[in-house]
């Protein structure tokens, strides 16, 4: 079936990003709207029935999962010998 890396699990994930610039009071409005939506009964529900999970967090929480996220998959890029073309 081919090579896996041990222990690695691998899913799907979306998220909203904003320039490194914009201000935080934008970051934290757009978090606490988007999370608001994430929260409605009826969005989670729609989520569900295309089997996602809505995660409400942070953004400094979301900034944490984009680094460990970067440092899991840049471990599995180097493991594999993948290189840019």
């Amino acid at each position: 079936m081919g090579d896996f890396v041990p222990e690695y699990e691998a899913s799907a994930w979306f998220g909203v990003g904003a320039q490194k610039d914009t201000p935080a009071e934008i970051v934290d409005k757009l978090n606490g709207e988007i999370n608001a939506g994430l929260a409605d009964p009826k969005i989670k529900a729609q989520l569900a029935d295309l089997g996602g999970t809505p995660l409400v967090v942070s953004p400094a929480d979301f900034g944490r999962l984009i680094a460990d996220e970067t440092e899991k998959w840049g471990k599995v890029v180097k493991f594999a010998g993948i290189k840019p073309e």
